[in-house]
């Protein structure tokens, strides 16, 4: 019974076992230029590879470019004509963020997709919110470099968020703006879940100000599954349950970067935004995660601690 829930097909036609490469068979990133983040290891380096194997100029942007060698390296051995550029970028640190993003505009390369594959997790609850929160970079190089490609090259710019079920674990008022930093009521669980839900929210808002704008780029979020990582070390709780009772359902490095290739290249989603996406299709986060009027006082938010 597991195993047919696992195979059964979505309304795109794949399902929790499709792999990367499977969503993106007979598909060309010819001409594209991705910045994927976090594509030193895991989902973000199998999603790397793919759109590089499809065709992409792939920019992989990590917080230590000389232990992404190997992985690029991996990479070129598996697709020898694959064009890959390694740069560092912490997004946990705005100095990183601005200057990977003065050296990306000097560089003249196009952008047409932006992709966040990085989870950084800090009991510092304003890292916990900051860090996954890909707000800082998508400010900094949609606004320029995206934007001006999409409208030059008249192809479509793609902004895709790596969020996680998560989310549904956040605080019950969903962001505590006001309790961002207290100690006293600090709650690893519910932090985690306010990073993610940050996620969503953030790439709704980008979609409600892309639509506004008339900009032909697209922002959505999406839960990868639950892969084995060390990315919930810091959460004793969670990291016993996926590391125990999570490996009856856990995916792969392959079929955990299904769905970040899938929202960043497949034609079924041209033109789809503000969407949350799981098991490449379509679905529902949750309530908060719909919330209209906290993503945009999370912008607003996010904009007054980066300025």
């Amino acid at each position: 019974m597991m195993s047919w829930l696992f195979w059964r097909r979505g309304p795109s036609g794949f399902s929790w076992a499709s792999t990367a490469e499977e969503v993106t068979a007979g598909l060309s990133a010819a001409g594209l230029t991705a910045v994927v983040t976090g594509a030193s290891s895991g989902i973000g380096a199998e999603t790397a590879r793919v759109l590089a194997l499809r065709g992409a100029h792939v920019v992989m942007a990590v917080r230590n470019p000389a232990a992404a060698q190997a992985v690029r390296a991996a990479i070129l051995a598996d697709a020898p004509a694959a064009t890959l550029d390694l740069m560092e970028l912490d997004l946990s640190s705005m100095d990183s963020v601005r200057t990977f993003a003065s050296d990306f505009a000097a560089k003249g390369l196009p952008l047409n997709i932006l992709m966040y594959s990085t989870i950084t997790t800090s009991f510092n609850a304003l890292l916990v919110l900051l860090s996954p929160n890909p707000g800082p970079l998508s400010l900094l190089l949609p606004t320029t470099t995206m934007k001006k490609t999409s409208r030059e090259s008249n192809v479509e710019g793609r902004i895709v968020n790596v969020s996680s079920e998560g989310h549904r674990l956040a605080y019950r008022e969903g962001i505590r703006f006001d309790k961002i930093n207290d100690e006293s009521e600090y709650n690893t669980i519910g932090a985690y879940g306010q990073s993610k839900l940050a996620n969503i929210l953030h790439a709704n808002e980008l979609a409600r100000r892309f639509k506004d704008e008339g900009v032909n780029i697209t922002a959505n979020s999406l839960h990868p599954g639950s892969i084995i990582t060390n990315l919930l070390r810091h959460h004793s709780i969670l990291d016993v349950l996926h590391r125990t009772l999570g490996k009856l359902v856990l995916k792969n490095a392959q079929q955990g970067a299904a769905t970040t290739c899938y929202v960043a290249l497949h034609p079924q989603v041209k033109g789809v935004s503000g969407k949350y996406f799981s098991d490449s299709n379509v679905y529902e986060a949750s309530e908060k995660g719909k919330d209209m009027e906290l993503a945009k006082r999370l912008w607003d938010f996010s904009i007054e601690l980066i300025t």
